[in-house]
């Protein structure tokens, strides 16, 4: 009988303590289930991309040539390799002495050349003027013979005079018409060459107007200045060199438009194409570009190419500035999406919970490309409708719990 009472002593202590805990936790889990946050998205028209990362790194797109604008000689040079210089800040000055030289040079020629036409021109006047008056003799010359064989003409019919002399007379008009043809030919062909010297030496000068021009150009230019912000990388030549025209001075990045140098796993070696889109990601913001040149080589299992920027000018791009890449496999621009989640499982077809007038409506949909962030809406949405993310069997479960977007 003890045994009986120390069982029952100890036994009702036991059933009441499991009772205080059925009591105190179940009502304490099913409260934990209503605090759970259910996810809704809304149907919204933008891109669905499906996409594989990669990695890059800002770089200036080209380097800028220098060259030197004329033969002289380097007077002083004002920066050194590595400097940070603006557009427009100069660089080297070469000596302009012996540019200034040439253009004394081709002023003078140039001088002789325009006295050269001058006179052409006057003399060709004076010829005009003497042809003028041998044409106008010549026609004299032709009037006063046919007024002559006219009157000889009469006096043949009355016997006064013979007819040998009216036969000279008539042979001598001939002659004078044919010598005036022949000296309009010759007149012609004098104002033609007149007028070919005139122009020869009109090229002459021409030519050398523009030479001036150059070697004037070339002057102002003695003084090498940066054509846009940017590094100097190398300068060919020392103070007191002797450099030829068209020689290589100074190498140095353009600052003002930029390319992405990027890599990539080479896992993704078959994906990777010359053409295909790319986004960057720079800071918040997003830039466009596409895949340039490809390196064949694979170095520590990446692969590097060149990303050509559309907006390669963007103020936030600056050299060696580390950006994230989203190389493009398949894109889909302004279709309806939604964000993606565990309501909607595996396949094309889902049923999903619809958000009206603070009512749960079970809907079925199609869906079409996915992607980690975005759910491609072909069927069953409209845009601006809200949709459940969550896995939620009934509306009964959903109104129990609390919804955030």
């Amino acid at each position: 009988m003890s045994r009986i009472r120390n069982g029952i002593y100890i036994g009702i202590p036991m059933l009441l303590m499991t009772a205080i805990v059925i009591i105190v936790f179940i009502p304490f889990d099913r409260n934990s289930s209503q605090d759970q946050i259910v996810q809704i998205s809304t149907v919204e028209l933008g891109k669905v991309v499906r996409s594989f990362s990669g990695e890059g790194i800002v770089e200036p797109q080209s380097e800028v040539l220098i060259l030197s604008p004329a033969s002289s000689i380097i007077k002083e040079i004002l920066e050194e390799v590595g400097s940070h210089v603006n557009e427009g800040e100069p660089i080297i000055i070469l000596d302009p002495s012996p540019v200034q030289s040439q253009i004394e040079n081709i002023q003078d020629q140039l001088e002789m050349k325009q006295n050269s036409l001058r006179k052409n021109k006057l003399n060709a006047r004076s010829t005009k003027v003497d042809l003028d008056y041998n044409v106008q003799v010549k026609k004299l010359r032709i009037a006063s013979l046919k007024s002559e064989l006219e009157d000889q003409e009469q006096l043949l019919e009355v016997g006064g005079i013979s007819p040998a002399r009216f036969e000279k007379t008539k042979q001598e008009l001939e002659l004078a018409e044919k010598d005036l043809i022949m000296l309009k030919e010759k007149n012609s062909i004098n104002l033609q060459q007149l007028e070919a010297d005139e122009e020869g030496l009109r090229l002459q000068i021409e030519m050398q107007e523009k030479e001036l021009a150059v070697k004037e150009e070339a002057l102002s230019k003695m003084i090498i200045r940066a054509p846009s912000a940017g590094i100097i990388l190398s300068i060919r030549g020392k103070v007191g060199e002797k450099v030829d025209n068209d020689r290589l001075l100074i190498e140095m990045s353009d600052l003002t438009n930029f390319k992405i140098q990027g890599k990539v796993d080479d896992d993704y070696s078959e994906q990777l194409k010359t053409g295909i889109r790319v986004y960057v990601g720079l800071d918040n913001e997003q830039l466009t570009g596409v895949v340039g040149t490809v390196n064949p080589v694979i170095r520590d299992r990446k692969i590097e190419f060149d990303v050509n920027l559309r907006e390669s000018n963007h103020y936030k791009l600056r050299p060696n500035l580390n950006v994230s890449l989203d190389i493009v496999r398949e894109e889909r621009d302004s279709v309806l999406r939604i964000n993606n989640g565990p309501a909607i499982g595996r396949g094309n077809e889902h049923k999903v919970f619809v958000l009206q007038n603070g009512n749960a409506e079970e809907r079925e949909i199609k869906t079409g490309m996915r992607t980690e962030e975005y759910v491609e809406v072909i069927e069953g949405l409209a845009e601006g409708e809200r949709i459940v993310l969550s896995d939620i069997s009934s509306v009964e479960d959903l109104e129990e719990l609390e919804l955030e977007e």
